[in-house]
């Protein structure tokens, strides 16, 4: 099985629990989502250990293994991306497998139960459909960061409010939106698995100043993200750029 082969697999069987747990009906809000990390965690870790017993793993929920570092394979996981939006009822959460290799988003699967769907870095890219009249940037439903906003009143693009990370960078893997842009608060296992199929699929993914992606760092925290169509991304870097002089 190969790399992205495993990301797959797990990550849909993750997916399948999670979706187990939440239709079974005994449990609710918060201890809902403790319980859908809890067992889809070691879920994963299960079965990445057994597949690949020299990697090492950072995940979300488990204790971070420093020793990681030295590591040139490492898969950075979310069990459940989006726990508020699970354990809310809603349907845009997202199960995160990815593998960085030299600190790069090599491999990445994305689960999203409710598109019966994973969307993964062995998929064959499809044509991209072509740019609509008004571009559509993805935001979070809680917090639009404001250099979101400042890029779409600069692009003339619809905001289009939507859950976890994951939800909304396959959105526009998929086609549903044009930009996915965020500033702050997020950690490696926000963004690897997206940004690893969002490249894969032809995707332009960097930090907002456009600097690569770099996984596998002592700090796991990754503040920022952008996810474009390529065509886009000169655009969006540049009004990212005159938004915050």
């Amino acid at each position: 099985m190969t790399d992205a082969e495993l990301a797959r697999a797990v990550a849909l069987e993750a997916g399948a629990l999670l979706a187990r747990i939440r239709g079974a009906g005994d449990c609710s809000g918060k201890a809902l989502g403790d319980r859908g990390d809890h067992d889809a965690n070691l879920l994963i870790l299960d079965r990445l250990r057994a597949a690949r017993p020299d990697d090492f793993i950072l995940s979300e929920e488990s204790v971070d293994d420093r020793a990681r570092c030295a590591a040139r394979r490492v898969w950075i996981v979310d069990p459940l991306d989006g726990t508020r939006e699970y354990a809310s009822g809603s349907d845009e959460w997202a199960v995160h497998i990815g593998l960085a290799i030299d600190g790069r988003p090599a491999v990445g699967a994305v689960a999203v139960p409710a598109l019966a769907r994973v969307f993964a870095t062995d998929d064959v890219a499809a044509p991209p459909p072509p740019l609509p009249d008004r571009l559509r940037v993805v935001v979070s439903r809680s917090r639009a960061p404001e250099i979101a906003r400042r890029v779409g009143e600069a692009l003339g693009a619809t905001m289009i409010a939507m859950g976890s990370a994951g939800a909304k960078a396959m959105a526009v893997v998929d086609g549903r939106a044009d930009i996915y842009l965020h500033d702050g608060g997020q950690y490696e296992w926000d963004n690897c698995a997206p940004a690893a199929v969002a490249m894969a699929a032809g995707l332009h993914a960097s930090r907002i100043d456009g600097s690569p992606l770099v996984y596998n760092c002592e700090n796991p925290l990754l503040p920022d993200l952008l996810i474009c169509r390529p065509e886009l991304a000169e655009r969006v870097l540049a009004a990212i750029r005159a938004g915050r002089g």
